[in-house]
């Protein structure tokens, strides 16, 4: 059965705001660990075929499991607009900007600057939702941007490396991207289940993926390997087919400031995961900010609870 707006749950999910938080938990620890993931992906195939292919197994996997489950049905007119803009927002520009980044930028600082995206969330939703800051979520605002802060150190990079700076660039563009997309999930009004959309939104990705992939990166050579495997086994069914489900399923559940500042553990988390699997170094500066992102991710869940 479609769930509209009006039905299962008032913020039109089909879920309540205390399993959302659960979802993302999840996506905090799979989304957080995949940044040294891709990076070892990156040494075996080119970020787009990457990225292409990760939409490719999205898709085929959703609508698997749209259609065992009854819910796979083509979405409604006024559901496209969003279809559209999800596939190529979050799923085609998000992660095609972020995984062509994370060749010139280490995985724990690309995770961090991908998720910039509460500095340009807070503003369009106070100013496009109508919401508000109370205390303790404008705490959680201040310890994680302080964190983001602390762990961007833009003396810590080489300015004069054009390669540097266009990898950072590119993260900082993706973060925007995601901003923007956020907001205008909480604004549709759905008709549709994440789930019935989610299909078509990683079809949208790879339409566009695909070509850009082909036409782009003809030359680039790629390398089958038992790692490669793994990699992509973790990010098909895992990092892509649920977690980009999960995610519009929080959009739609929380407000867009909660989403935007509890999405700032999986930097945290990354920059973890980045540390113990491939050696990154631990600096003060890195345990600092990623003590202060851990205290704003409680301070938005504390806010929600009350």
């Amino acid at each position: 059965m479609t769930i509209s707006p009006s039905a299962a749950h008032p913020t039109g999910s089909g879920v309540s705001p205390r399993t959302a938080l659960v979802l993302l938990l999840f996506v905090i620890i799979l989304w957080g660990a995949n940044w040294p993931v891709m990076k070892v992906g990156l040494h075996f195939i080119s970020p787009l075929r990457f990225v292409a292919a990760r939409m490719v197994m999205g898709a085929v996997i959703l609508f698997g499991v749209a259609a065992m489950l009854g819910e796979l049905r083509w979405p409604s007119r006024r559901d496209w607009p969003i279809v559209l803009a999800v596939g190529a927002i979050q799923m085609a520009a998000f992660m095609a900007l972020t995984t062509v980044a994370l060749q010139f930028v280490p995985a724990g600082r690309s995770a961090i600057l991908a998720y910039t995206t509460p500095l340009w969330v807070t503003p369009l939703a106070i100013h496009l939702l109508g919401e508000r800051l109370n205390q303790i979520k404008l705490y959680g605002l201040l310890c994680g941007l302080g964190g983001v802060a602390v762990l961007f150190n833009p003396s810590g990079f080489d300015w004069s490396d054009p390669h540097v700076l266009l990898g950072n660039g590119l993260l900082l563009a993706a973060a925007l991207a995601w901003a923007l997309l956020i907001v205008q999930v909480r604004r549709h009004h759905w008709q549709g289940s994440p789930l019935s959309l989610g299909p078509w939104q990683f079809s949208v990705a790879s339409a566009l993926l695909v070509p850009l992939a082909l036409v782009f990166e003809a030359d680039r050579p790629w390398q089958g390997s038992v790692e490669l495997g793994w990699v992509l086994l973790y990010n098909g069914p895992l990092a892509t087919a649920f977690c980009f489900w999960a995610m519009l399923t929080i959009n739609r559940a929380l407000p867009a400031i909660t989403t935007s500042l509890g999405s700032l553990g999986v930097p945290a988390f990354g920059l973890l995961a980045s540390t113990l699997a491939l050696g990154e170094p631990v600096t003060l500066t890195n345990v600092l900010g990623f003590l202060l992102i851990a205290g704003g991710v409680v301070g938005v869940i504390l806010a929600d609870r009350r």
